[in-house]
């Protein structure tokens, strides 16, 4: 069983941390430009204050299993955009990759994301290998973002109009 601890703003330095290793040990980061960026107080600074509204919160959570953090995810449900949840970072830790752990994070935050009113989900990917892991939980190509970084999307998105746009 896959359990969800919230990550408080107050207690973020040691996420930071794990945060940077895993965008560069991963790949998903590497020039020195994006690596001083991502360490930073404005990409921080955003997140953080990001968390601390009212609406549309920004969210950060580890991810448990046996009371032992083998994961951490990003992300932010949309109310003014019909319930998406976009997850801006989802990693499992790579002591604990492999037989079907992502899988089963990924089931728990989306459960744990429902009862914050998350109807459907969305992320941007492009190494093949995550690419075809979010494939293989049912997400689906969506174009691609401002930075023309793919986008996939899971569920059907509810059409909202302009007035419930914050």
């Amino acid at each position: 069983m896959i359990g969800i601890e919230e990550i408080a703003p107050e207690a973020l330095p040691a996420f930071w941390d794990a945060h940077i290793r895993y965008l560069i040990d991963d790949g998903i980061i590497s020039d020195d430009e994006d690596i001083a960026y991502f360490s930073g107080g404005e990409y921080r600074g955003i997140i953080e204050a990001h968390m601390r509204r009212e609406r549309n919160r920004h969210h950060i959570a580890y991810f448990l299993r046996g009371g032992e953090r083998i994961g951490a995810a990003s992300y932010c449900t949309y109310e003014s955009e019909g319930g998406k949840c976009f997850v801006l970072d989802f990693w499992v830790f790579p002591a604990f990759r492999g037989n079907g752990t992502g899988h089963r994070c990924f089931e728990a935050l989306e459960q744990y994301t429902k009862a914050d009113g998350a109807r459907y989900y969305e992320i941007n990917s492009e190494k093949p290998e995550s690419v075809r892991f979010w494939k293989s939980l049912g997400f689906i190509e969506n174009g691609v973002d401002e930075y023309d970084m793919p986008l996939f999307v899971k569920g059907k998105p509810e059409v909202c109009n302009d007035m419930d746009r914050p």
